[in-house]
């Protein structure tokens, strides 16, 4: 993140400008994230239209959870 600031669920900060535009809001944390995240749901897409971290056959390879389940990276 370019200020330092990371946007985890475990950072909170608010308060007058630049920490935030309004002072009701923080611009970092999981208000943030609700804040500024546009929420997206995959469900019942067909796979081939699925970004690639989504597709059930885990083309990337890559650490995941799916159904509660943690599936490791391939290696």
């Amino acid at each position: 993140v370019p200020t330092g600031v990371e946007v985890a669920l475990s950072m909170q900060h608010g308060g007058p400008y630049p920490a935030s535009t309004d002072s009701r809001f923080t611009s970092v944390g999981a208000d943030g994230i609700k804040r500024f995240a546009r929420p997206l749901s995959f469900q019942s897409w067909p796979d081939e239209l699925l970004p690639d971290e989504l597709k059930e056959g885990n083309p990337l390879g890559i650490a995941r959870t799916v159904d509660g389940e943690l599936h490791t990276a391939k290696k």
